[in-house]
């Protein structure tokens, strides 16, 4: 993993506990008296005021509120404010690749609601280096680590809506072959209203085809499970959806410290279509939603309901089973075989048949929401006919096909 990576990835994870260890610091050194007398209290340097060489428009730094392997961020004043808000921040890198990057994509989703406003992007030189700088939205509320920490849990409503408007503005750069690579809760930002809101293409790129790029910058907390592990060396736009996935289960849950595994997503307090979506981001990285396009029509359209249907063989049929059955699964396997079935344990692009059984009321997702379920639905939404058929037609068929060979002999 690139270095510059995880430094970025330790930096952000305890920059708020180092803010707050800094503070606790400074007021303790200021309420420690020294031989009976208080000290002086020790003027701070003032902090310089940058201008733009773009705009013409000055900022003054007021204070430092974040810092980390990326540079500094400022809450600062601009003079003469004109259609700017009264309150800016100013990020400060000395490396250009970043805010090449970040001043690039600002431009590209310059009308997009859902992302951190950039205001300015100028260079200042110095004696010793040159300063890269950014003008950015203040987030009142702050990022949506800080934001979960204070106010927990969110409802399943406040998170559709909130995901849908941070998946719109993905869209745009999946339409234009980009990819984000970041979308971590350090880099999703709550602002006015409780507004969340997309920030930090400081990693963000474009793909030259579908294939994806070369997964040699990311965040190690955010990253699925095969590209954090080194199995899969391409980043693509479902890796994006993965991160997605994350933090719709961070907002439901109020946690960000831990992440989502696809398997505990039936204890989300959400609802089973919900869940359903939240599985799919997460799991079988070839089944993910392959683009923000895709995920959207997703949360927008509920699942199709599945129902049965009639079959008058079982022969030459691939065949798959799911649910609970009145007889031991291996006496059914068996018996569908005797019939001429191809028996599969799980189906596939092949599948014919699916036999369901009673539903397991702890799946995934609800009755209708097990893994084989959700499958299906996945298949049928591509094309694929699979006919499903309960149990009792099943045992109806395998017993036709008994019949059949004993007037035969």
């Amino acid at each position: 993993m690139n270095p510059k990576t995880r430094t970025r990835a330790r930096s952000r994870a305890s920059l708020l506990a180092l803010t707050r260890l800094v503070t606790r610091a400074g007021k303790a050194r200021s309420a420690t008296p020294a031989a009976g007398t208080a000290d002086p209290p020790v003027p701070r340097p003032a902090l310089p005021t940058l201008y733009s060489n773009e705009t013409g428009r000055g900022y003054r730094l007021d204070r430092l509120i974040g810092k980390g392997g990326f540079g500094e961020i400022y809450l600062a004043t601009p003079t003469p404010a004109a259609s700017l808000p009264p309150r800016v921040c100013v990020k400060i890198s000395h490396r250009i690749t970043g805010w090449l990057r970040e001043a690039y994509f600002a431009q590209l989703l310059g009308r997009q609601a859902r992302a951190l406003r950039v205001y300015d992007t100028f260079v200042q030189p110095e004696a010793t280096g040159t300063r890269y700088c950014l003008v950015m939205e203040y987030a009142e509320h702050g990022d949506l680590g800080a934001w979960l920490d204070a106010k927990g849990a969110q409802p399943e409503k406040y998170v559709r809506q909130e995901i849908a408007g941070i998946l719109e503005t993905l869209d745009v750069l999946h339409r234009g072959q980009a990819l984000h690579r970041d979308l971590t809760p350090f880099n999703v930002f709550v602002c006015e209203n409780e507004r969340l809101k997309l920030g930090d293409f400081g990693i963000a790129t474009h793909q030259a085809s579908r294939h994806g790029v070369t997964a040699d910058a990311f965040n190690l907390m955010g990253a699925p499970t095969e590209i954090a592990w080194g199995k899969v060396r391409k980043w693509q736009q479902r890796d994006d959806i993965y991160q997605v996935g994350q933090l719709i289960a961070m907002l439901l849950r109020g946690d960000v410290h831990s992440p989502m595994r696809s398997r505990d997503v039936r204890r989300l307090p959400c609802s089973d279509h919900l869940k359903e979506v939240i599985h799919r981001c997460l799991g079988a990285r070839e089944k993910r939603y392959e683009s923000a396009g895709e995920l959207i029509a997703a949360l927008r359209k509920r699942p199709t309901r599945l129902h049965t249907g009639r079959v008058q063989s079982l022969k030459g049929r691939h065949l798959s089973f799911t649910g609970f059955l009145s007889r031991p699964r291996r006496e059914a396997i068996a018996a569908a075989k005797r019939s001429g079935a191809l028996v599969q344990s799980s189906p596939g692009p092949s599948t014919d048949i699916l036999v369901r059984g009673r539903p397991n009321a702890l799946q995934v997702a609800g009755k209708s929401g097990g893994l084989k379920l959700m499958e299906i639905r996945r298949l049928a939404a591509r094309g694929h006919r699979i006919t499903i058929i309960g149990e009792a037609l099943f045992w109806k068929l395998v017993a036709r096909t008994k019949a059949r060979r004993r007037t035969r002999r």
